[in-house]
């Protein structure tokens, strides 16, 4: 996990850099908008799933007013209407994976899918082929310099509220937790009781088991990845590609 998790602390850094924050923006109000539709309620204080997607927004930087403005429209009769879609299938080298959609035209969404798969030597499967190789898990990235707790201290109340395994990237000075996905919610509670605001909270795919490439074949996969990411009813992105040491620092040499 410690892998993928460094992995998405790196894509974070190259996003907030460069055109994918307006991308993490579009995420980030898809999520509201589903928040304020499946909890019917626009008040983050009655509703946990738009408090977490208001916690994402705050984690991508999003403005105070857009996040507002985001809620409003999603409250309001003309909100725009989002189906969640996933897709399943294999990129070159046997690496699985599983694409998550926010979408407000199915077929657009298909079509997209399935051309990015077949123009990068891949191939889409059919929904529940690939779920097997994926754990649903919790997984909370916390900013340990605004935690005043001691490290013990924080372990043994995160342990209280579900934690399964902790990964610390004292580099980043971020600490992120894994939960089971059905401790989402009590871990949720536990942080708040802690006043301690999540940088990023959602519910993950982590693979059961990683292959490992050499690292050119590595790099075409997560090049692979970020053309999925790049579209815009893309939401998340799951794969099953050990993404090793070497990776990463080739990756951050480019």
């Amino acid at each position: 996990m410690a892998g993928h998790s460094k992995w998405a602390n790196i894509k974070h850094r190259k996003g907030a850099q460069d055109k994918k924050r307006a991308k993490e923006f579009t995420r980030a109000i898809k999520e509201i908008t589903v928040a304020v539709k499946e909890g019917n309620s626009a008040d983050p204080e009655t509703n946990p799933t738009l408090r977490n997607a208001i916690s994402n927004a705050k984690g991508v930087n999003m403005p105070k007013d857009t996040i507002e403005r985001a809620i409003k429209k999603a409250s309001g009769a003309d909100a725009d209407s989002y189906e969640l879609v996933t897709f399943e299938g294999y990129g070159p080298h046997g690496i699985a994976i599983f694409v998550e959609c926010t979408t407000d035209n199915t077929n657009r969404t298909v079509a997209s899918i399935r051309s990015i798969f077949s123009k990068n030597g891949g191939s889409l499967g059919t929904n529940g082929s690939l779920e097997f190789l994926f754990d649903r898990k919790g997984v909370f990235v916390l900013e340990t310099n605004s935690i005043e707790l001691s490290d013990e201290e924080l372990e043994l109340e995160l342990i209280d509220g579900g934690a399964l395994d902790l990964d610390n990237d004292k580099d980043e000075e971020l600490l992120t937790v894994y939960t089971d996905f059905v401790d989402f919610g009590k871990m949720s509670t536990k942080l708040e009781e802690l006043n301690i605001e999540p940088k990023k909270a959602e519910v993950q795919r982590i693979p059961l088991n990683t292959i490992e490439l050499p690292v050119e074949q590595g790099l075409k996969i997560l090049k692979l990845i970020d053309k999925f990411e790049e579209d815009d009813d893309v939401q998340n992105v799951y794969h099953t590609l050990d993404v090793t040491d070497e990776l990463i620092e080739s990756l951050e040499e480019e």
